[in-house]
């Protein structure tokens, strides 16, 4: 695949890859988290090209070594749930954007069956040519809007979990996540410091699509300080026919 940025030899300003996995390691070990080499050598990968991408396509607004390592991949990582996350289980990131969670996920469990969504192809592309570059196997991509991936047959109810992260507020991503969920199956959502007050409005949605809360567990970023949780919700029934509406209405027109 064409590189969708031509790189002139020169590094990226900011890049320093060595920088990044040694914060990755270190405040990942403080965080829980226990990185292969391997999984270290694919994230470096991951970085570089997310670095060089970005100077042609908007994919993020952190790029230093500390923001890639902690606020985008540590934080993606934090929403590992061991008791849910196991060899086969099918995962799908809805509004994956520059690949957050579903990558670093699948780089940190392999044996996830991954399903990264986004509406834009230019980062679809991006992330193809990360996987290429990882050799990751067993991930999926899909070019398609929430609301309409989650009226196809192909995706509709047929994922274990769903995942997204800093896409929209939880009223409005119910609406785009738990019609991809099967029944019995999980909804998590990565969300910041006004998590309380986000599942508090969402409470009618959640009941409506066929979601519950079950916790909401709070994170902490090493070195921040911020309040970040994540949401799991539970998916006890069916999302009702009607959902998710027309692209753009739940945004519009929350539940």
């Amino acid at each position: 695949m064409t590189e969708l940025c031509a790189l002139d030899g020169a590094a990226p300003d900011g890049l320093d890859t060595a920088r990044c996995l040694s914060l990755l390691a270190e405040r990942g070990a403080a965080a829980g988290l226990t990185l292969t080499e391997a999984q270290l050598a694919q994230f470096g990968i991951y970085y570089e090209k997310l670095v060089a991408t970005n100077r042609c396509l908007n994919l993020t607004a952190l790029t230093s070594p500390e923001d890639v390592a902690v606020k985008h991949f540590i934080d993606s990582l934090l929403a590992f749930d061991p008791a849910l996350m196991k060899a086969g289980t099918k995962v799908i990131d809805v509004g994956t954007g520059a690949g957050f969670p579903g990558l670093p996920l699948k780089f940190y469990c392999p044996e996830l069956r991954m399903t990264l969504l986004d509406s834009l192809d230019k980062r679809l592309r991006f992330l193809q040519e990360v996987i290429d570059a990882t050799a990751v196997r067993g991930i999926r991509l899909v070019h398609a809007r929430a609301e309409d991936g989650g009226r196809d047959p192909k995706h509709r109810g047929q994922y274990d979990i769903a995942v997204s992260r800093a896409v929209a507020r939880l009223s409005v991503l119910a609406e785009y996540c738990l019609p991809f969920v099967k029944r019995g199956g999980w909804f998590l959502a990565l969300k910041g410091s006004r998590y309380e007050e986000e599942i508090a409005a969402a409470e009618p949605a959640l009941a409506l699509l066929g979601g519950k809360v079950a916790a909401a567990r709070p994170v902490r970023l090493p070195g921040l300080d911020d309040g970040r949780a994540l949401v799991l919700i539970r998916k006890v029934k069916d999302t009702p026919a009607a959902y998710p509406r027309k692209a753009g209405l739940p945004a519009k027109k929350p539940l």
